[in-house]
């Protein structure tokens, strides 16, 4: 007899195997629905990435457009160590001649010596007077009576000092420094109330006490372009404008500092520019070339949206522009088209193109909403990106429908899945009646087999 498989009891047959195979069958077109999800999700992945390159190169062009990066300046000091200098939108090309004479400092005052810093002073209160006649008060609470307890205090009141103790040959002394350089920062006095212990950190300028100043305060001296200047801090901000100049020590002679248009900036930018057009190009190539090596066709081959973005960009880099009188192309302006479809930037042209920035300005950034023949490069790109990846542009548009298509597809995948499982569930029922009546056959014919072996046998024997 035949080796009965579960579940065709009685019958020999494998059902779970035959239905199985059944299913398999009425599965493949949620197979193939699989197949389409995992390329759309790719083509999604595809363009989210070039939704990406998009925006680099919008950022790009933007920032061609923007007239503070035509107006913008850099700054050079012929002495960086003595004289260092920022210049900021605002400054104005020129030449200044910076002379130092002094540096301004802070002030220092010293208390007298005490055995350590664990002495008590007392309760009361400090008032300190600065050089602009302005004054701030600490109060010495019974936690904060001894030396180091005042100095904490103090550290911990804001008011423009900075407290420490140094021990000397004669002992502790409590230090108060300015922390801030000039004449109007120097404390002028110092008066006490509280107890008498405290009184020992009374002070006046020029007043002999217990408290001495150990280092004057100073103003900063300078000379520039042959005008005096004194500042409170060596770094002058308000001096001229646009410019920052720090003072870092005194000069023996004149320090040159130099203000003149930022051409390396402009250079940065027009290049980040071809940077991100190239970086655009090449993964649009690559998403949409085939290779014969590997039979494999890009994510984005023969889509028309992808195909349809290079030929805008492409046009738009071989458009004349009325923008400039001078530079009519991007490659009369050193931006230059190459075989492969990506742009160089010709150095030697760009640094001609340089010597006339107003015009280049005017090739790159001018806008003119009513005559966009008259707009510069970087201005067309921006509106082009602008419309590429906006709320109606052509990549939104086509994610969006993207997207629409995946969720189309998991909403057949589900469809497809519950009638999968009725007609396997319908086979099952229709396999295991078949097994229930072979398995009856199956009985019968044994049945009628051994009673024709008995009749035989009982024939024999007689």
């Amino acid at each position: 007899m035949a080796t009965i498989s579960s579940p065709g009891i009685g019958s020999g047959l494998d059902v779970q195997s035959i239905v199985s195979q059944l299913v398999a069958l009425e599965r493949r077109p949620i197979d193939l629905l699989k197949q389409q999800a995992s390329r759309l999700s790719t083509q999604l992945s595809s363009f989210g990435l070039l939704r990406s390159y998009v925006s680099n190169l919008q950022s790009a062009a933007t920032q061609l457009t923007r007239s503070s990066l035509w107006s913008q300046t850099a700054a050079t000091s012929s002495d960086a160590a003595a004289v260092s200098v920022a210049a900021s939108s605002g400054a104005a090309a020129g030449s200044y001649s910076v002379e130092v004479s002094q540096l301004a400092r802070s002030q220092s005052l010293a208390s007298s010596a005490y055995a350590d810093s664990s002495v008590v002073l007392g309760q009361g209160t400090l008032t300190f007077t600065k050089g602009d006649g302005s004054t701030a008060s600490v109060t010495i609470g019974a936690s904060d009576t001894s030396l180091a307890g005042i100095r904490d205090r103090i550290n911990a009141a804001g008011v423009g000092l900075s407290a420490s103790i140094v021990r000397d040959a004669s002992g502790a002394r409590l230090v108060l420094t300015t922390t801030a350089t000039g004449l109007d920062a120097a404390i002028t006095r110092i008066d006490v109330t509280g107890d008498p212990g405290l009184q020992a950190l009374a002070y006046e300028q020029g007043v002999p006490g217990d408290v001495e100043e150990t280092q004057q305060a100073r103003n900063a001296l300078a000379r520039i372009n042959g005008l005096d200047i004194e500042s409170v801090s060596n770094t002058l901000s308000d001096v001229v404008d646009g410019l920052t100049l720090t003072l870092s020590r005194t000069t023996t002679s004149a320090v040159e500092v130099k203000v003149s248009a930022d051409d390396e900036a402009v250079k940065k930018a027009v290049q980040d520019f071809v940077n991100a057009y190239n970086d655009l190009s090449r993964f649009v190539a690559k998403e949409t070339a085939y290779d014969e090596a590997s039979k494999k066709a890009g994510a984005l081959q023969g889509d028309r949206t992808a195909v349809g973005l290079v030929t805008q960009l492409r046009t738009l880099v071989s458009q004349t522009s009325g923008a400039s009188s001078v530079f009519a192309t991007l490659s009369s302006a050193g931006v230059e088209l190459q075989r492969d479809g990506t742009l160089r930037l010709n150095e030697s042209r760009f640094a001609s193109a340089l010597n006339q920035r107003n015009e280049l300005a005017q090739a790159f950034s001018r806008a003119d909403t009513l005559d966009p023949s008259v707009n510069g490069f970087g201005e067309r790109f921006r509106l082009l990106t602008n419309s590429i990846v906006g709320t109606e542009g052509m990549l939104t548009a086509r994610t969006e429908g993207l997207r629409a298509s995946i969720r189309r597809n998991e909403q057949q995948q589900e469809r497809y899945e519950d009638r999968v499982a009725l007609v396997e569930k319908r086979l099952l029922r229709q396999y295991q009646s078949l097994d229930a009546s072979l398995g009856q056959l199956n009985s019968l014919s044994n049945y009628v087999s051994q009673q024709m072996n008995a009749i035989n046998n009982w024939n024999k024997a007689k």
